[in-house]
């Protein structure tokens, strides 16, 4: 197999794999142009070639090596793979195993996390802009940009790009992109869309590095869509990345920069916190609400339709971005959602994650958005987001509450909060509304006088303050305080501001019952965040520490099992796929799937289907007495009050009666046709399931069995990979799970293969798209085992996960 890699119509790159006489090797070799050396190509083939050969049954590269040719040698050294290396007549014999590898995984998201972050660098801290469709005409578009450009301060060039103008902002005009005298980073598109494809083939030849695309209109569903693609294609054919279309533009505050890309009127206070939307309304809304709220912003990305430069991208970008603090995202629809999962985790552990988002956002597309919706369970986003560590809010609002706190204030050693009042009804309201949200309260003070004036009670409340954050066990502080005649909101924020300052611990303050408009109680105070409402300032706080909590766990590890057999597990879903049919599921058979199970150390208790009496008793002698009758109906066999299994059966004549009795009472339903399978110890039902989504991928949920799922909707639910923390979280996570620690004087089950078991799954289903459903119900957990008793598998001819090994890159 040979692949080639394209720039602007030239070949700049080829890699090729040949199988030699053993049919599980292959010898690999690329040939990368000089101009492009050095930019990851080489890295980059090796892992296309190395995906595509693990489909055909190759599992080792080999390479011969010239000594001279270090840079090759390099390439190889730096896959992550297991690389062996040795001379041979004159050359270096290079040889090492493909499959992935948590160190090749580490090494392929680091190049990635390093060249996307790189092309977002090159847009939001361009050298020179060109403001193609640069209007004379005041209110329209263009015009917006190129005035918002210019008077944000933009520390480069800017040139404006228009056949009908000389002159536009005061900067002379040109008349097309190849006549303007300087190199261009950023083009900021404002045309029409009929004439946007040309501007993207007129920015290719003059070398320009990204394209941010105004234009709107694209989400006609017909041919607007066809334009955006082709838009998309002649950009990451030529190395340029595109933020649009639709898009309400980009900003970076920086000093250095000073770039307003943007239809905001004008820079927003710098400050740390990075903000991404989708669609320009809400970008609208949240520049206003930054504005409106005081909070330091770093940069601002809006994607539009999102058609190429996603959240992700940005988040890749924030994570190496010095003056980001916090990251703040308001997410219409899903891209690529385990690739979020996974940028979102890995920034999480380093600086904050705010995403908003809506209830049904992955059920419906917004407008131009062109993404897959989802199929999995209401829950199943919200827990991948926990999961991933980020902080979860419904709206912009609260995004901006818990912002101002993470921006301005250092983060909360622990959950210890003070509260202090001057009003003995509001403080305890506030103590108790804490206590709900997990707080541990170990002071409120509601002592604190404040009506003798100004020179008397601002120190007191100073008094009072620092006495509180003296305390070790008070990690934060809310101040929540009533007008008082003669004292300034003004003073007391500086009192306050000032004595968080000098402990280096989390104050905010509540300033209730305030009806100035002048008086900014919600937002920053200065540096202090203020709210309005005591329940707005503790719900910020509580979600903050949270997050805190989350940072400090111990993560866990991905290492997986020794003992599982992939090769065969591979070869048994290849086969069972290929009988499969566009949309047709094949269901397995008990056999086959005890057989897949079996290839990840899952065992799944023995069941005999039989017809007579005879047989069954002959069954039931062979698995062991007692056993357990049940009906072959998938729906019946787990139901006891319905009479569809009767449990402990001991001997011949019991299951001769109870056959007997209960091919009477399934009669009505169409059901007799009946098993038998070996009694396990009695222990608590659960619900073990994967699917593959189409929006999210592996899915893995959990509950237990009966009216907790059936009813009640009480399930948890994952994104493989899963670490043994994210494992030990899962199963503790339905409202339902503490019948599984000791209920009612019932013995805890055996949480460690519980857990053994869900992992399993996890792995089976992540390495497995085709597997389409895989359920173990039951799945009976006691204090000494847990048993597999029956389990549906159905497999599909499944496409693609966008999120695989295999990534793209972006040049420079």
């Amino acid at each position: 197999m040979a692949l080639i890699v394209e720039r602007s119509n030239a070949i700049i790159g080829v890699g090729r794999y040949d199988r030699l006489d053993d049919p599980e090797e292959a010898e690999v070799a690329f040939n990368i142009s000089d101009s492009f050396q050095g930019q990851g190509l080489g890295s980059i083939l090796i892992e296309h070639l190395a995906a595509a050969a693990r489909e055909n049954g190759i599992e080792r590269f080999t390479a011969e090596v010239l000594p001279e040719n270090r840079k090759m040698i390099t390439v190889f050294n730096e896959t992550g793979f297991d690389v062996k290396r040795h001379f041979d007549d004159g050359v270096v014999m290079v040889e090492f195993p493909i499959d992935p590898t948590e160190k090749s995984r580490a090494v392929m998201e680091s190049r990635e996390h390093r060249a996307e972050a790189k092309s977002l660098v090159d847009l939001l801290n361009p050298r020179s802009v060109a403001v193609i469709g640069a209007s004379r005409d005041w209110g329209t578009v263009g015009y917006s940009l190129m005035e918002h450009i210019v008077d944000g301060g933009f520390q480069g060039p800017v040139y404006a790009v228009n056949p009908e103008a000389l002159e536009l902002a005061g900067t002379f005009s040109y008349s097309k992109l190849s006549e303007v005298p300087g190199p261009v980073d950023l083009a900021v598109v404002s045309v029409p869309r009929d004439q946007i494809l040309g501007v993207a083939a007129d920015c290719a030849a003059a070398g320009v590095r990204g394209l941010l695309v105004a234009t709107a209109g694209f989400d006609d569903g017909g041919s607007g869509l066809e334009v955006q693609r082709e838009l998309v294609r002649v950009a990451r054919a030529n190395g340029m990345r595109v933020i649009g279309p639709a898009s309400l533009g980009i900003i970076n505050t920086d000093p250095k920069v000073r770039l307003n890309a943007s239809m905001a009127p004008g820079l927003p206070r710098e400050g740390g916190l990075g903000l991404f939307s989708q669609s320009a309304a809400i970008g609208a809304i949240l520049y206003a609400a930054a504005s409106r709220t005081g909070v330091g912003v770093s940069s601002i990305v809006s994607a539009g339709n999102r058609a190429d430069l996603s959240g992700n991208d940005a988040m890749q970008y924030w994570e190496d971005d010095e003056r980001t603090k916090v990251v703040g995202l308001y997410l219409e629809s899903f891209g690529n959602p385990r690739k979020f999962s996974r940028i979102a985790r890995r920034l999480s552990q380093k600086k904050p994650v705010i995403v908003a988002k809506s209830d049904v956002m992955g059920l419906r597309l917004p407008p131009g958005h062109e993404v897959r919706t989802t199929q999995a369970p209401i829950g199943a986003v919200d827990a991948m987001l926990e999961q991933s560590g980020v902080i979860r809010v419904g709206t912009y609002e609260q995004l901006m509450d818990v912002a101002q706190i993470i921006e301005s204030q250092p983060l909360p050693a622990g959950n210890g909060l003070g509260v202090l009042s001057n009003s003995r009804a509001l403080g305890r309201v506030v103590a108790d509304n804490a206590e709900t949200k997990g707080f541990n309260v170990p002071v409120h003070d509601h002592g604190l006088t404040m009506t003798d004036g100004l020179t008397r009670s601002v120190p007191r409340l100073k008094h009072h303050l620092d006495t509180i954050l003296e305390r070790e066990d008070v990690h934060s502080v809310i101040v929540t305080l009533l007008p008082s005649p003669g004292i300034t909101e003004h003073a007391v924020a500086d009192v306050i501001s000032k004595a968080g300052e000098e402990t280096g611990k989390t104050v905010i303050a509540v300033f209730a019952g305030i009806t100035d408009p002048t008086i900014p109680v919600d937002g920053l105070f200065g540096n202090l965040p203020s709210f309005s409402s005591p329940g707005r300032a503790t719900n910020a706080l509580a979600q903050v520490v949270h997050y805190v909590e989350w940072r400090r766990r111990d993560f866990g590890s991905f290492a997986e099992p020794d003992d599982i057999n992939l090769n065969k597990a591979e070869d048994l879903v290849d086969e069972w796929s290929q009988r499969a049919n566009d949309t047709e599921l094949v269901q397995l058979s008990d056999e086959a799937a005890a057989e897949l199970l079996a290839c990840y150390g899952i065992p799944m208790v023995p069941s005999v289907k039989f017809e007579s009496e005879d047989d069954g008793i002959a069954a039931a002698s062979q698995l062991g007495w007692p056993v357990v009758l049940k009906t072959q109906d998938p729906y019946l066999r787990h139901r006891l009050d319905l009479g569809g299994v009767q449990l402990n059966i001991a001997d011949e004549g019991s299951l001769r009666h109870s056959i007997q009795r209960m091919k009477e009472l399934m009669e009505p339903y169409g059901a007799t046709n009946l098993e038998v399978q070996r009694m396990v110890d009695a222990g608590q039902g659960t619900i073990l399931r994967a699917i593959e989504d189409p929006l999210m991928g592996p899915l893995v949920s959990f509950g237990l069995a009966g009216d907790a799922v059936l009813l009640l909707d009480d399930w948890a639910h994952g994104i493989p990979p899963l670490s043994t923390t994210d494992v030990s979280e899962f199963v503790r996570s339905p409202q339902s799970a503490r019948k599984l620690f000791g209920y009612q004087g019932l013995p805890p089950v055996n949480i460690d293969e519980l857990e053994n078991i869900v992992r399993r799954v996890a792995i089976l289903k992540d390495n497995h798209p085709e597997v389409a459903l895989l359920e173990i119900n039951p799945l009976v957990a006691s204090d000494r085992s847990i048993s597999v008793l029956a389990v549906d598998i159905r497999v599909a001819d499944a496409g693609r996960r966008t999120d695989s090994a295999r990534r793209a890159v972006s040049f420079s």
